[in-house]
């Protein structure tokens, strides 16, 4: 299927517009620190949920984990039931409301800044700000990855030309108009994904002969699952992987269970609940909140899934292997072929407002993370007479280089990898220190450092030396010690955050409990 390259870049015209309109509104609403990193605290509830949703569905849901989606089957709607249930019921009713009081009595604008204020540490602040401005930009490359990768395809321009201008797009506006030009851009960009996808599902059910009849065709396919995958525990696209298998443990541990937790630990999401005036603005958001990430990400596992019922029905072979067994391929060529025309220009929109939509956020906690929390508070102590607005504009500058070298560089089939990658390290390293500081009074500086460091350095080496799908292409371990990993069998298939993040628990506890308290005054003043 080709489109009408014409009407498709007129179309992108007028849609490049709005957003630069809607990020020119930002700059303009933009008069302080507050409104440039925090949206001056008075995000409304549809605002804040939208971009919160925009913000965390990327092209890494929608080609990465949809093209997953179409190898593994569709067992990953477990994520998108963990996604709802803890990324939005219980960070919006749970964390949300104590995240927004106690940053807005510690007078913090970035989530490094929260967790330095908490524990009375502009140390901490800096070395989490450090971070962050050295693993955020992997998940970043992802985002920028998927979005190149589509464009290249649509518009039949070379990759890194895609790549530099997507970057650039995106880096304006929110160079320009900080968090409020991402946010009013996000809400856009939500609404064009949302109708994108719903449009997606309904076409799909449709020209499949409907819900039963396209499910049970995909379960008789099961026989088509090539004999490596049903050597790892391949059951059929409808079922869950055999227990204790390969994919079963990629699935759970390291797709479920590292996404599907690791949202709450994520810095551009928690901040968010800093940028609205009042708990009833977090409960209502989780009404829009809710179905938005259902749409998005139900949506893109079960089309994904669904896309092999195509590719084996036209070529007689599954959607991984037409694609030459990169998953990151699957759903572009899935939708040039399978879907008409006018559904390639919507869905070519809704990718591009996912794309823009994470990439805008992640710029902006890169550029708050190096140049607010590690140039201006940790360097120059918060002395410097420029503003915040001035080191954070650097910032991200300096962090969406990083990106593009990572981007250019990375191999293929790193989309999803790479999104769990980085939400795992979050999880492990920041998971404790955040929770413990929101609920637990005895938490102290010690415990929250120790935690820290544990869970990221644990985390660190598991990728390196232990968990296999990282360990092995790097070739650390094997260089090292002449063994592709550390361990063998099952624990070679353990994702790090099931080992890191428990240890940083238990050593943010004991920590914590064997030093000195926090000041009471001070620990009564925020809680």
């Amino acid at each position: 299927m080709t489109v009408d390259l014409k009407l498709l870049i007129a179309i992108t015209t007028v849609y490049l517009l709005i957003t630069f309109g809607l990020g020119w509104y930002g700059y303009k609403k933009t008069k302080t620190d507050a409104d440039y990193m925090l949206a001056g605290r008075n995000a409304s509830a549809v605002v804040m949920a939208l971009s919160y949703g925009a913000t965390f569905i990327s092209t890494s849901a929608i080609i990465g984990f949809g093209g997953m989606a179409a190898k593994t089957g569709m067992g990953l709607l477990w994520l998108a039931f963990l996604n709802i249930l803890v990324g939005i019921i219980i960070a919006f009713l749970v964390l949300g409301p104590k995240m927004r009081a106690m940053g807005k009595k510690l007078h913090a604008s970035t989530f490094p800044e929260f967790l330095g204020n908490r524990f009375k540490s502009s140390k901490m602040q800096s070395l989490v700000g450090l971070m962050l401005t050295f693993t955020m930009p992997l998940y970043a490359a992802s985002v920028l990855i998927a979005s190149a990768n589509y464009i290249q395809t649509i518009f039949g321009i070379p990759y890194t030309t895609a790549l530099l201008i997507f970057a650039a797009i995106v880096a304006i506006y929110v160079i320009v108009g900080g968090i409020l030009s991402v946010m009013y851009t996000d809400a856009f960009q939500a609404v064009i994904m949302f109708a994108g996808m719903a449009l997606l599902l309904v076409f799909t059910y449709s020209k499949m002969g409907g819900v039963i009849e396209a499910h049970t065709t995909l379960t008789n396919f099961a026989y088509y699952v090539p004999q490596d995958l049903v050597d790892a525990g391949h059951l059929g696209w409808t079922a869950m992987p055999a227990f204790n298998s390969e994919i079963w443990w990629m699935i759970v541990s390291s797709l479920i269970l590292g996404v599907g937790i690791g949202i709450i630990a994520q810095p551009q999401l928690a901040v968010r609940f800093m940028m609205v005036k009042d708990n009833k603005t977090l409960k209502r958001s989780v009404l829009a909140g809710g179905p938005f990430i259902f749409m998005m990400a139900g949506v893109a596992y079960i089309v994904g899934s669904l896309s092999n019922n195509y590719f084996i029905t036209e070529y007689n072979m599954t959607a991984f292997d037409y694609v030459g067994k990169d998953v990151d391929l699957i759903i572009p060529q899935f939708i040039n072929e399978f879907m008409p025309e006018s559904f390639i220009l919507i869905f070519t929109l809704a990718l591009i407002s996912a794309a823009m939509s994470t990439a805008g956020s992640q710029f902006h906690t890169m550029g708050t993370s190096f140049g607010y929390d590690v140039i201006q508070n940790g360097m120059f102590k918060g002395r410097s007479k420029k503003s915040a607005i001035v080191f954070t504009r650097i910032g991200i500058i300096i962090t969406i280089l990083i990106a593009l070298v990572l981007a250019y560089i990375l191999p293929g089939n790193i989309i999803a990898r790479s999104t769990s990658m980085f939400m795992g390290m979050c999880t492990s390293a920041f998971l404790p220190a955040y929770v413990g500081g929101l609920f637990w009074k005895k938490m102290t500086k010690e415990g929250a450092y120790a935690s820290i460091i544990v869970g990221f350095v644990t985390s660190i080496f598991w990728y390196v030396f232990v968990h296999a799908s990282e360990a092995v292409p790097l070739g650390i371990c094997e260089f090292l010690t002449g063994s592709p990993t550390l361990l063998s069998g099952t624990w070679a298939l353990v994702d790090p955050i099931l080992i890191a993040t428990p240890l940083s628990i238990i050593v943010a506890i004991a920590v914590s409990l064997m030093t000195k308290p926090m000041p009471k005054d001070f620990i009564k003043s925020i809680f």
